[in-house]
C-alpha cells in the first residue's frame, strides 16, 4: 500500500475502495462513468478535477504494479501449480516408453524429432529490461519468504519507468528478448537436452539437436520499414557475443574444477579464445571433446557431467544461440522484383528477356527457375530495392561469421502463388548464393483462400526441377509457415483452426507423395483469439494424416514470459511440447478424425464462418472498432517498433489491419470476439434440428475439437459485457453491441452444454484462477479507460472541446491500454 509515488501517498489505501467501487457498481448495473463520478462523490469530494485525474493516473502505476508482482508470485508457484515430472514430462516420457518396451522406438524418434520455439517481438507484451529483472528477483524473494527483500523490490518498482516515451527501435526488441535467450533458455534448454542425453541415450553421441530457438526481431521486415539490413547484421552480432559471454561463464567454472595436468593448458587456451571471441565452432567442439577425452582416461571422470553439458549447449547454440529468420511480404518482393528487372532490362543485361513482363506467370516462373549470373546493387538507387538485396547478402554475411545455422531462413508473408516463391529464388541467388542457395525459402499462407490454395502452390514447387534439386541439397525438406494469427482475423475461430487443419492434411499428402518432409511451422500467437491456447494439447491432438517430424511455433508477448520466462516454465512447457510431438507416434492411439467427425466439424466451420462473415462485412463493424474500442490508441503505446496498420491511407480498411490491434482492441473492451464469434451461431443449427448429441459425441471423440472448445472457453472467459453494457444504449451502435452480447451468450450456453460443465474452465482451476485473479486486478483500469473513452466521444459528438482536455483523457486510455496488455500473461 505505501509504494514510493510522489505527490499522492494514499493510492494504495484509495484503491481498494475504488475497486469495491466498480465491482458493486457493475453488479448494480452502473456505468463507468457514474462508477468513477460515485468514488470521488463518496470517498474523495474535496479533490478537484486536476486532483481527481491525477488519482486515475496513479491508480494506473499502481495496478501495473500489482500485476508485475502477481506475475512474480505465479512464476513463484510454478513448480507448485505444475507437477514438473508429471504426465509430459521428459521424466513420463521415459517412463512409459521403458514399461511399454519402447525406449529403442522412443530413441529412434528423439534421433529425427525437433522442437523449435520462434521468439518474435509481435508487441502483445513488452516490460522493460528492468521491470524483467525485478519480476524474476522478486519470484526468487518469495519463493524464500524474504519479506525485507520483497519490500525492497516492491520500491523499487515504484520507482522504476514501464511506460516508453519512444518507441523502441528493432533491435532494442531483440536485446529484450536476448534477456530470455541469456537468462532462461541457456540453461532450460541445457537441462533438457542434457536429461535427454544422459536419462535415454546414456550419454551417447546424438546428432539431432532436438530443441533449438528461432528469432524474429531484426529479420521481420514484414510492415516493419525499421527494419534494415543493418539492424539484422546487428542483431546477429549482438546474438553471437550473447552466446559467448555465456560460453565464457560456463569455461570460468570448469576451469575451477579442472585443475589437472594437461587439462589446466587446455581448458586456458580454450578461455582466452572465446574471451578474445576468436574461436571457431570446429575448435569448441574439437577441444572439449580433447577434455573429456583426457578425463575419462586419466582422471576417472571426474567432472565429466559438466563438461558434457557444455558439449551439449555447443551442439545446440552453436555461435549463433538463435536461428534469424527473415521475413517479408510478398507484395513487397513483387514491387521491388519488378523495379529490379525493369532496370536490368534497361541497363541492357540480359539476364531476364525484354520481354519478360508480357509473358505468362507460368512462363516466368521457368525463367526464373533456371537463373544464373550476379548483379550489382550499384545499379540501383530505389531504397526499397536496395534494403531488399542488401538484407539477401546480410544473410550471406551471417553465415560466414556465425555459421549456416545463424540466418538459413527466409519467410515469404501473404504468398499466394508459386511466382512469389521463385521471385525470392531468382533474388536470392542472383544476389548473394550464385554457387550454393543456402536458405530455405518458407511460403506463409494465411488467409482461408491461399490456406486453400497451398497444396497446388507446393505441387508447383515439387515438380520444378530446379526447386527439387534445390530441396535435395537441402536433406529434401520443405517448412511451410500457417497464420493463425491473420486466420482468425479473416475467418473466424474455427474456421481457422479447421481451415489449417486441413490444409496441414492436404500439404502432408503432396509432400509425402514427392518424397518430401514437410516442416510445419505455426504462427500460433498467444491468445485463442490469436490461434494460441494450450499449444501443447493442440500438438498432441494431430492424427497421422499430418506430418509430426518437427513442431515449430511462434511464441510472443506475454507468451514468452508466461511460458518459457522462469527456468522452471521454460523447462517445462518445453517438455510438453517434445512429448505432444512425440506420444502420438509412441503409442498410435490418435488414428486420426474419423469421417463421422469430419462432416460435422466441416458443416460447423461453415456455419461459423457465414456467421462471422457477416458480421465482419455489418455496416458498423469498422466504425464500431475505430470509434468504441481502443484500436487507434495501439499506436501509442510505444511498444512495438511495428506500425499498428499496414497500408498508408488514413481511412480504416479492414485487409491493413493487423492481428494484434486487432484481438487486443476487443480484448481490451472485454468482447474477445475472434476467440468465439461464430461459434455460437454454428452450434444452435444442431440444437434446433435436434442433432446437439451429434455435437456432444464429436466432443468427447475427437481431441482436435475439444482442444478448439476449451480455448474458445478461455476467450469466453476474459470477456465481461457489462463494462460495455451503457454501449447497448447509444444510439448509433447499441443494436451492434447487442449483436456481440447475443453470440456470447448463446456461444457461452452452448459450450456449456456440449461440455457438460456447469462453468466455463471447470476442468481447469488453476488457469480459471489465474484469469480471475488478473481480470479483478485490472477491473479498475478497464474502469478508467473506459471513463476517459465515453469523455472522448462526448467530447467529440459536441465539436467544442479543450485540446489540453482531451489530451489528458488520450492519455488515460493510453495508459490504461498498456496495463492492461501487460495483464494479459495467461492468455497462452
Amino acid at each position: 500500500m505505501t509504494l514510493p509515488f510522489d505527490t499522492i501517498t494514499k493510492t494504495g489505501a484509495l484503491l481498494p475502495l475504488f475497486h469495491e467501487t466498480c465491482k458493486k457498481g457493475y453488479e448494480a448495473g452502473d456505468d463507468p462513468t457514474t462508477i468513477v463520478n460515485t468514488f470521488f462523490k463518496k470517498y474523495q469530494g474535496r479533490r478537484n478535477w486536476q486532483s481527481q485525474i491525477n488519482l486515475l493516473f496513479r491508480f494506473i502505476q499502481y495496478i501495473e504494479r500489482q500485476v508485475v508482482l502477481f506475475d512474480a508470485i505465479e512464476d513463484a508457484a510454478f513448480p507448485v501449480v505444475n507437477n514438473m515430472e508429471g504426465i509430459g514430462t521428459l521424466r513420463s516420457l521415459k517412463e512409459a516408453a521403458a514399461a511399454e518396451d519402447k525406449l529403442e522406438l522412443l530413441k529412434k524418434y528423439l534421433e529425427e524429432f525437433k522442437v523449435r520455439i520462434v521468439l518474435t517481438a509481435h508487441p502483445t507484451q513488452f516490460y522493460p529490461g528492468s521491470v524483467l529483472g525485478i519480476i524474476t528477483d522478486l519470484a526468487e524473494a518469495i519463493k524464500a519468504n524474504d519479506l525485507l527483500t520483497i519490500n525492497d523490490l516492491l520500491a523499487q518498482l515504484g520507482k522504476t519507468p514501464f511506460f516508453k516515451h519512444e518507441k523502441p527501435t528493432p533491435y532494442d526488441e531483440a536485446v529484450s528478448l536476448i534477456w530470455y535467450l541469456e537468462n532462461v533458455f541457456y540453461y532450460s534448454f541445457g537441462n533438457v537436452y542434457d536429461y535427454i542425453s544422459k536419462n535415454i541415450f546414456d550419454s551417447k553421441n546424438i546428432d539431432n539437436d532436438i530443441i533449438n530457438i528461432g528469432f524474429w526481431p531484426g529479420g521481420d521486415r514484414d510492415g516493419n520499414p525499421f527494419v534494415t539490413p543493418e539492424i539484422t547484421l546487428q542483431v546477429a552480432k549482438r546474438l553471437k557475443e550473447t552466446i559467448l559471454k555465456n560460453y565464457y561463464r560456463d569455461i570460468r567454472k570448469l576451469k575451477r574444477r579442472l585443475t589437472f595436468k594437461g587439462v589446466t593448458d587446455q581448458i586456458t587456451r580454450l578461455e582466452h579464445k572465446i574471451y578474445n571471441r576468436t574461436v571457431t565452432i570446429d575448435e569448441l567442439k574439437t577441444e572439449l571433446n580433447l577434455i573429456r577425452k583426457t578425463l575419462e582416461k586419466d582422471y576417472y571422470s571426474l567432472f565429466i557431467d559438466e563438461v558434457d553439458s557444455f558439449i551439449n549447449k555447443v551442439h545446440i547454440f552453436g555461435l549463433h544461440f538463435a536461428t534469424l529468420d527473415i521475413r517479408q511480404d510478398s507484395r513487397a518482393h513483387d514491387k521491388v522484383f519488378t523495379t529490379m528487372v525493369q532496370r536490368l532490362i534497361d541497363k541492357g543485361s540480359n539476364i531476364f528477356p525484354k520481354n519478360y513482363f508480357e509473358l505468362t506467370e507460368k512462363q516466368q516462373v521457368k525463367i526464373l527457375s533456371g537463373i544464373s549470373g550476379q548483379i550489382d546493387i550499384g545499379l540501383f538507387d530505389d531504397d526499397d530495392v536496395l534494403k531488399t538485396l542488401q538484407t539477401m547478402r546480410a544473410i550471406k554475411t551471417i553465415q560466414e561469421t556465425n555459421g549456416e545455422r545463424a540466418a538459413n531462413r527466409y519467410i515469404i508473408s501473404n504468398n499466394q502463388t508459386t511466382l512469389n516463391v521463385m521471385q525470392l529464388w531468382a533474388m536470392l541467388k542472383l544476389v548473394a548464393f550464385h554457387d550454393k542457395l543456402t536458405v530455405d525459402i518458407g511460403p506463409l499462407f494465411e488467409t482461408i483462400t491461399d490456406l486453400e490454395n497451398a497444396p497446388k502452390v507446393m505441387e508447383e514447387l515439387y515438380t520444378n526441377k530446379y526447386y527439387k534439386a534445390h530441396l535435395a541439397s537441402r536433406g529434401n525438406k520443405q517448412t511451410i509457415m500457417l497464420g493463425f494469427s491473420d486466420g482468425t482475423k479473416d475467418g473466424g475461430y474455427l474456421m481457422a483452426n479447421w481451415g489449417i487443419f486441413k490444409a496441414k492434411e492436404r500439404l502432408t499428402e503432396v509432400s509425402r507423395k514427392h518424397g518430401i518432409t514437410v516442416i510445419f511451422f505455426d504462427g500460433r500467437g498467444g491468445p485463442p483469439a490469436r490461434g494460441g491456447g494450450k499449444t501443447h494439447q493442440f500438438y498432441a491432438s494431430l492424427g497421422p494424416t499430418i506430418e509430426d517430424k518437427e513442431v515449430q511455433l511462434t511464441i510472443q508477448g506475454q507468451t514468452i514470459s508466461s511460458n518459457f520466462g522462469t527456468l522452471e516454465s521454460s523447462q517445462y512447457n518445453l517438455e510438453q511440447l517434445i512429448s505432444s510431438g512425440i506420444l502420438n507416434r509412441l503409442n498410435e492411439t490418435n488414428m486420426g478424425m474419423r469421417s463421422k467427425n469430419v462432416k460435422i466439424i466441416e458443416d460447423l466451420a461453415q456455419r461459423s464462418y457465414k456467421a462471422y462473415s457477416d458480421f465482419k462485412s455489418h455496416p458498423k463493424f469498422l466504425p464500431y472498432l475505430e470509434r468504441m474500442s481502443t484500436l487507434k490508441y495501439y499506436a501509442k503505446t510505444n511498444i512495438g517498433s511495428r506500425p499498428s496498420k499496414r497500408g498508408k491511407s488514413d481511412q480504416l480498411v479492414f485487409s491493413d489491419l493487423r492481428a494484434i490491434p486487432f484481438v487486443g482492441s476487443w480484448s481490451q473492451l472485454k468482447q474477445n470476439v475472434p476467440g468465439f464469434y461464430g461459434v455460437g451461431t454454428a452450434l444452435k443449427h444442431y440444437e434446433d434440428e435436434g442433432k446437439f448429441d451429434k455435437v456432444q459425441k464429436l466432443y468427447q471423440t475427437s481431441n482436435f475439437f475439444k482442444t478448439l472448445v476449451e480455448n474458445s472457453m478461455m476467450s469466453l472467459s476474459k470477456s465481461f459485457f457489462d463494462l460495455t453494457k451503457y454501449m447497448a444504449e447509444d444510439e448509433e451502435f447499441g443494436e451492434f453491441w447487442n449483436l456481440i452480447h447475443d453470440e456470447y451468450q448463446l456461444t457461452k450456453r452452448l459450450l456449456l452444454k456440449v461440455t457438460g460443465y456447469k462453468t466455463l474452465m471447470e476442468e481447469e482451476p488453476a488457469g480459471k484462477a489465474s484469469i480471475d485473479i488478473r481480470e479483478s486486478i485490472v477491473l479498475p483500469l478497464l474502469t478508467i479507460q473506459q471513463f476517459a473513452l465515453k469523455h472522448i466521444q462526448e467530447m467529440r459528438k459536441s465539436g467544442e472541446f479543450d485540446a489540453e482536455e482531451m489530451e489528458v483523457f488520450e492519455k488515460l486510455v493510453t495508459r490504461s491500454l498498456y496495463g492492461n496488455i501487460n495483464a494479459s500473461r495467461n492468455s497462452a
